[in-house]
Formats: C-alpha cells, structure tokens, sequence
C-alpha cells in the first residue's frame, strides 16, 4: 500500500452492530486530543479518546515544553515585560503566510486566559525571563523570545515581546509530557476513558455524507463507535515518506524527523475521504540551530555566491528556512578569531580556519572576490552597528576583521538538520473541518498537527505554537463539538 491512499469511507447503514455510542469521539491523545476531550467532556458531552500507542502524548511528549502565549499573562507580568492582544495580533499576522483574521484574533485575545487555563491543571509557569539568545531555556526559567518578534522588519510591524513560556522542567526535550500527565488526570476525573493501542481507521457517514462515527482497530479486531462528532487529533505526516515526498520534498532525504511512529498523517487522509481541503502541505519546520554561544551570530551566513542571505540573528528556524532556498542548500557562517566560540553541541559542524580570507574561500570553494567584497562590507557598516542589507539588530552587529577565520558548515546533508510538517485539514476558528467548497463537514473537527490554523510558514515559525495553538483549537474544538451534539 502506498502512504498517499485515502481510507474508504463506511456507509452507516453496512455497520450491524456499534460496540459504544457517544456525544465525541477523539482520535489521538496528543496536545490536541487531550485539551479537545477535556473541554467537550466539560461541557456536558459523553467522550472516548481512542489512541494508537500504548501511551497518551505522542510526539507532544518530545517537545521540550514551550506555549506561545502572550498578551500580557501573569509571566509576562511579573517579569517586567508588558504585551497586548492587539501587538501579538500584529506579530502573528506579520510572520503568517495566509493569516486568518478570525484564529489569530481568538487566538492572542484568548491568551491570557488560555495560560490560566494550562495553570489549572496543576502547575505554574515559572514567574522568571531568560533573556539569552537560544533555543530553549537550559533550566526552568519560565519565559523567553522564542520567535522572531526582535528581528527585522517585525521589530516595526509589533512591539517585540517575549511569548515563549516554558514549563518548569529542565532541558530541552519532555517538558511537555508533564502537561500530557495533567490532562490525563483530568480526564478521569471526567470519567474520559482513553483506550490504548485503538486506532481510528476509517471514517462513517450517512447518507447526507455527515460523518456520525469511526470504525477502529484493537489489535486483529474491528469495531465501530456511533459519534454525534469526531475530532480527528491524529497528528501530522512526517513519518510518512511518501506524503513527505508528495509535499514537503525538503524534509525527503537528508534531516532528522521530528515526530513519533504515529506521525503517519492518516488522520489527514481521513478527512481527505469524506471531501476536506487541506492547506500548507508544502510547509514545513526546518531547522539546525548555530546558536548558543550567541556571539557566533556577530558572523556572517553566505551561500554558494558568497552572498549574505539573510539577518543572522534571525530565529533558528527563520535561518534555516533561508538556507532551504539558496543554490544546492548550502550556507556557512563565518567568523573571526575574536568572535569565535565552539557550540556545546554543535548541529551545524565546524570546517577549519583560515590565516586570510581568500584562503577561506578557496578551502570553502568560493569565489575569492566575492567573499571577500562581502566581507568588507559588512565589516564596513558593522563598525558603525549598521547593516543596510539585511537589517540585523546592532547587539548582534560586529566587524569580523581579525583573523584567523572560521567557518560553519550550514549546508542541507552537513548540517543536522530536524523537522517536522505544518500542514493539515482546513478549518473553523472552532475547529469544524471545511471542505473544499468552503463548507462545514457536518460532524467532523480537526486539532493538532493535522489541522491548520496559525498559518505560520517555516520562516516565520515561533517555538510555542504547535503547543499553544494545539492545545488551544483543541479546547474549542472539544467546545463546539458538545454544543452540537
């Protein structure tokens, strides 16, 4: 079978017999799925969650734990850094391919309550700011910027904020899986039965094409559960080479996936049979941090022309989107001895150093005039904190004049790359899977990875959003599923 089949759909009059009936079903325990099960089962409506894997989290349990939310929460607060719904509204809807007025209005005037929301599960958010140029806060520091707020042109579009919030736990991977743990908790204490190693496989409808249950598989058995509504929370495609190779040719060969087994994007194909439109299937997270140390951004990224290509203290993923469109995908960051540190764990691997610039550029293979023009006029304007090209913020602007000089390997197939995909089914701002006409699919909601809503392509990604996002469209998808039940 090829990874790109559509399941058939199930005429509801062929089913003989359903094994439970109920208001939701929710396919997927991830971010998505709890927060949607909790809040339908909140708010009155009887509810299964049917997951794959013998554990509830799915690739939520890798994240390291970051939710973008902003507009003034009680972190943001507490450490001196005030923020409005209206400049995260500005913000988003800047660094969004196809922004949807309506999600990001929701989404950043709901901030605030939403954190409250993820607090009362039974943890707090650390009341503390890492102010540090990185990826993710190294201990349980509770905010920091995780996107590209300072970075130019977005620092004129919205007043830059910190938005990315971190739960208290250390390092880098899992933090979110404490998040998993409460919302597993809570639902049983909504009597929310989640059945393990039950995996949704074919959507069933009626005769108006209405979908009003799933048919699910518990080993070499089949069953069928009658559902006013189904979520489909089943994750995004990475794990699934063909549709990687259909869509997001970029993430085929040579970057390490970011997903769990499941990532299979089968719930995606789900909603393709019963008619959903699907949106930014060509997008995708790339990315090979070169920071921290943070002084290595002082450097210059060039591609193959020798050429800068984009503002080095631009986001991690920012960066690396841009380096996904230069000729072969390579890209080196270079440095000068006075600004050289070794990363503790470097992704994009160091090539050696050189006593002159055109040495460099012929152990680099590039054209020696080139670089070295490229270099001087940097180093020209950088003296001064400007940079007219490319507009990096003067704390990251410093003449790279003093050799010997360095370089990093930035290349696709050199550097670790990691990803994971952005696209999924067409939605509602209350989760409702559109078709293709721009129509609702009567009883059928997405949330999670399968679903797009924030519209952020990889340049304008921020840490946080799979999370936030996730976990906030989960919650109202669960909402408007039990008020239509």
């Amino acid at each position: 079978m090829s990874g790109l089949d559509i399941p058939e759909v199930i005429d509801s009059g062929d089913v003989t017999e359903w094994s439970d009936t109920v208001d939701v079903v929710v396919l997927g325990a991830g971010i998505g799925g709890c927060c949607a099960a909790v809040d339908a089962a909140s708010h009155g409506a009887s509810v299964i969650v049917l997951e794959r894997s013998a554990a509830a989290g799915g690739t939520t349990c890798m994240a390291g734990g970051h939710f973008y939310l902003g507009g003034g929460t009680a972190v943001q607060q507490a450490t001196g850094h005030p923020d409005s719904a209206e400049e995260m509204i500005k913000y988003i809807t800047a660094v969004s391919r196809d922004p949807e007025p309506d999600k990001i209005r929701a989404y950043c005037e709901d901030s605030v309550e939403h954190f409250d929301w993820l607090e009362s599960l039974g943890f707090e958010f650390e009341r503390s700011y890492y102010p540090e140029k990185a990826v993710i806060q190294p201990q349980t520091q509770g905010l920091m910027f995780t996107g590209n707020e300072k970075v130019w042109p977005f620092k004129d579009q919205a007043v830059p904020a910190p938005r990315g919030h971190k739960v208290p736990v250390e390092g880098d991977t899992g933090g979110a899986g404490m998040v998993i743990e409460l919302l597993v908790k809570r639902l049983g204490e909504l009597n929310v039965p989640i059945r393990y190693e039950v995996g949704g496989r074919r959507l069933v409808v009626d005769d108006s094409g209405a979908v009003v249950g799933v048919q699910y598989k518990e080993g070499r058995t089949e069953g069928f559960i009658r559902a006013t509504n189904v979520v489909i929370a089943a994750g995004g495609f990475v794990m699934n080479p063909d549709m990687v190779a259909e869509h997001v040719p970029q993430l085929a060969e040579k970057p390490f996936t970011l997903g769990s087994t499941y990532d299979d994007g089968l719930g995606i194909r789900m909603g393709v049979s019963v008619g959903a439109r699907l949106k930014h299937m060509d997008q995708a997270f790339i990315t090979a941090p070169v920071y921290p140390p943070s002084v290595l951004l002082t450097g210059i990224i060039v591609n193959k022309e020798a050429k800068r290509f984009v503002a080095e203290d631009s986001y991690h993923s920012r960066t690396s989107g841009f380096v996904m469109d230069q000729t072969d995908r390579v890209a080196y960051l270079i440095v000068d001895e006075a600004h050289m540190e070794r990363p503790e764990f470097p992704l994009a691997p160091f090539i050696d150093g050189w006593e002159t610039v055109e040495e460099m550029a012929d152990g680099l293979g590039l054209d020696r005039a080139a670089l070295v023009s490229t270099l001087e006029r940097y180093n020209t304007y950088a003296v001064d904190g400007e940079d007219p090209d490319l507009h990096k913020s003067p704390e990251f602007l410093a003449p790279q004049d003093r050799g010997p000089w360095a370089a990093f390997d930035m290349s696709l197939g050199k550097a670790l790359y990691a990803g994971f995909t952005i696209g999924g089914m067409a939605t509602t701002v209350d989760g409702a899977v559109l078709n293709e006409s721009g129509s609702v699919i009567p009883g059928l909601y997405a949330a999670g990875a399968c679903a797009a809503n924030l519209a952020q392509d990889g340049k304008g990604y921020a840490s946080g959003t799979q999370l936030g996002e996730g976990s906030y469209f989960g919650r109202r998808a669960g909402r408007s599923a039990a008020a239509h039940t």
